[in-house]
């Protein structure tokens, strides 16, 4: 009788060791990348805008006042770095705005439009050309701002305030906008009205290049909660009818659907509910999807595939499909202004900074904002601001401590300079506004977002 090897005594040539680490990720593809986007920015022309903008003496004025107000910008971001609030919640945030505002003299209304924490203030008159710089304030749960939203608040603070004592030939607002992640702040706010009157609106975000034009997808949300029959899975298995199975099918033809999409195309999910014990066949499951699309009428087409996916394995597997799209307001892909980011890409020059236009950064490095649902209402620009290494990815804790950085405090005090004098260059110029809107028709001029879908 041969004798029985304990597991201890096993030789350690033919034993796998446990993995106790998760291995990291390739970074051949990123690597790859960032030698693409290295090649197309030595090839790259500076962007150059033909319109003469404000007059220099207007400029010079803005540039100190917002010297003198610097202190006050950053500030404000610090302030806001530390309260770190979530969607909806930004009460601390919002008066930090508020504060800083009036301590400079001008009183703002909080809490319009249908939520607690938005923000408006006005300068300049009311019966002329209105543009709207945008301030953004909600941070991400556990990992607080990283998205460097404190910085969009910042700059747009500041380059409010560094217009206030200009003599301004139109109407210039600040405009809070709560909740933009994953929760699209700025639709509802639209939707009561917050955009009427407003003929052009920018802001700035953080990010990894200097780079105005670089792709935001549009994206949607879908639930699918299958409806089948519980059973015994063991004594009576036949009885039921597996909601689990009809989400593991979705799932699994979602992730097939995927080999032939549009590269800018992404879906991606997770499995909200699967059951509660093995002895019972399921009879409900969730299955939830981020759908994101570059452009709104892809996002459309997309939008009827995945719909046809969950009704057809509804009836393979006998169950019923409930699909819920968009509990929270869509958003539709970014649209740029060509004309107002030429004058955003020279201010910029000027900081010492360069900025690449639209396909120089590799467009797979795409997020979705709710601002989007805006630059499809009105001539809109979103450019990006570094503020960290350029393979630091937005909602990492690593973004985090970019943007709270000294990197950060250098982009918000750079984006308050270029976004006040984009907007004294529209406010001036009555050719460059001409050409802000021809370029916003030729791109298909205002889109009805409520209905989009429908």
């Amino acid at each position: 009788m041969s004798a029985v090897t304990a597991p201890s005594q096993v030789p350690s040539a033919n034993r796998v060791p446990p993995v106790n680490k998760v291995p990291p990720p390739s970074r051949a593809y990123l690597d790859a990348l960032a030698e693409t986007t290295r090649r197309r920015t030595e090839a790259f022309v500076p962007l150059a805008s033909p319109y003469q903008g404000a007059p220099r003496s207007a400029v010079e004025s803005v540039r100190a006042s917002l010297t003198q107000r610097s202190g006050a910008v950053l500030d404000l971001a610090h302030a806001v770095f530390g309260f770190a609030e979530e969607a909806f919640e930004e009460v601390h945030s919002v008066e930090a705005i508020a504060a800083t505002l009036r301590a400079h003299g001008v009183t703002p209304e909080v809490g319009t439009h249908g939520l607690a924490t938005s923000l408006r203030a006005s300068l300049g008159p009311d019966d002329g050309p209105t543009i709207a710089i945008l301030a953004e304030y909600d941070a991400l749960p556990e990992i607080g701002h990283a998205c460097g939203h404190h910085l969009i608040a910042a700059a747009a603070t500041g380059a409010f305030l560094g217009l206030a004592g200009e003599d301004l030939p139109g109407r210039v607002l600040l405009l809070g906008t709560p909740a933009e992640e994953g929760n699209s702040g700025k639709e509802l706010l639209a939707r009561e009205g917050f955009f009427d009157g407003v003929d052009a609106a920018l802001m700035v975000h953080p990010f990894g290049y200097d780079v105005v034009d670089q792709p935001f997808l549009g994206r949607r949300q879908l639930v699918v909660r299958y409806r089948g029959v519980a059973a015994h899975a063991s004594a009576q298995p036949y009885m039921g009818r597996n909601a689990l199975d009809a989400v593991a099918l979705n799932y699994q033809a979602v992730a097939l659907l995927r080999q032939h999409l549009p590269p800018s195309d992404r879906v991606h999910g997770v499995i909200r509910e699967g059951g509660t014990r093995p002895s019972i066949v399921p009879e409900t499951a969730v299955v939830e999807y981020y759908v994101r699309s570059a452009q709104a009428s892809t996002l459309k087409d997309l939008s009827a595939r995945l719909e046809d996916i969950a009704n057809g394995i509804a009836r393979a597997t006998g169950t019923v499909a409930e699909l819920t799209w968009d509990p929270k307001p869509f958003t539709l892909p970014l649209r740029t202004n060509s004309p107002l980011a030429a004058r955003w890409a020279g201010h910029q020059a000027a900081r010492g900074r360069t900025v690449l236009a639209g396909g120089v950064v590799p467009e797979e490095l795409a997020a979705s904002t709710d601002f989007g649902n805006v630059s499809v209402r009105i001539p809109s620009i979103h450019p990006m601001i570094a503020v960290s290494d350029p393979d630091v990815a937005l909602h990492t804790r690593e973004f985090a401590t970019a943007a709270g950085s000294p990197a950060g405090d250098a982009a918000a005090l750079d984006g308050a300079d270029s976004l006040a004098l984009t907007v004294l260059d529209w406010l001036h110029d009555a050719d460059l506004r001409a050409a802000v809107r021809a370029d916003f028709e030729a791109a298909g001029g205002e889109l009805d977002v409520p209905g989009y879908f429908d």
